[in-house]
């Protein structure tokens, strides 16, 4: 299997040897960041419809982490788009970090069309390095089809346990490696590195439950679950919350 997995993968390099190329001589990922909000823009309307009444479940108790005066401070990390903000409650205080600033104009789109929010600020940096973030500010921190794509799982969890309260929550939705020895978990394989180049970072492989596990939350809650998503590579999710 192994064997075959390497053969294969090398015909994908040879395939996408031009997109290699320019990932060589800096050009693709300046590309990438171009593209990607206007893809992902795309893709959110999809995975939302798929995906609502999931991300409605998830969701459903984000104001029982409500500081003292009533009003939520949500930060979400990675927020792309702002796809999310529909499922946040009335009032709720929310502030984004991405470290693509092409999805700022998206952002504000998004804003204008989610009146029931107060936003705050949006901050262009990595989940790695939240530093504009003060330490515990934040009730809750959400991230959602990030962890996928960050360069240090366990640091940018690090950060989110910084910027979180006492008692705050981390709230996630990730696709992930799927089932080992299975058809899916295959051909995640032999596509990852060019998956990796063609979505901005993206990886196929990662068994993100295992950082949320490692990361010394005092409780979490995790479901794994097969997305009703018409591409069979990113079907296996984990989603949930952990309270610090």
């Amino acid at each position: 299997m192994e064997l075959t997995i390497f053969i294969l993968r090398l015909a994908v390099y040879i395939l996408a040897f031009p997109m290699y190329l320019l990932n060589f001589l800096g050009l693709w990922s300046w590309m990438c960041k171009k593209w990607f909000p206007y893809f992902l823009m795309r893709f959110s309307v999809m995975y939302n419809e798929q995906m609502a009444s999931k991300k409605r479940e998830l969701f459903s108790n984000l104001q029982e982490f409500a500081g003292p005066s009533g009003k939520l401070s949500l930060l979400e990390v990675g927020c792309g788009t702002g796809t999310n903000f529909k499922f946040y409650p009335p009032g709720c205080r929310v502030t984004c970090i991405d470290p693509n600033p092409n999805f700022e104009k998206f952002l504000i789109k998004s804003i204008a069309e989610n009146r029931h929010l107060q936003f705050e600020r949006f901050v262009v940096a990595a989940g790695e390095n939240m530093h504009q973030v003060a330490d515990g500010s934040m009730d809750v921190v959400v991230c959602t089809l990030v962890l996928c794509s960050v360069e240090n799982q366990e640091q940018i969890l690090r950060e989110v346990r910084r910027v979180l309260r006492s008692g705050g929550a981390f709230y996630f939705m990730e696709h992930v490696a799927a089932e080992r020895s299975t058809w899916n978990s295959f051909w995640q394989q032999v596509l990852d590195p060019a998956w990796y180049l063609l979505f901005d970072g993206c990886n196929l492989t990662r068994e993100s439950w295992k950082a949320l596990e490692r990361a010394n939350f005092s409780k979490l809650k995790l479901q794994h679950i097969q997305a009703p998503l018409p591409w069979e590579l990113v079907r296996p999710h984990v989603y949930g919350y952990a309270v610090k």
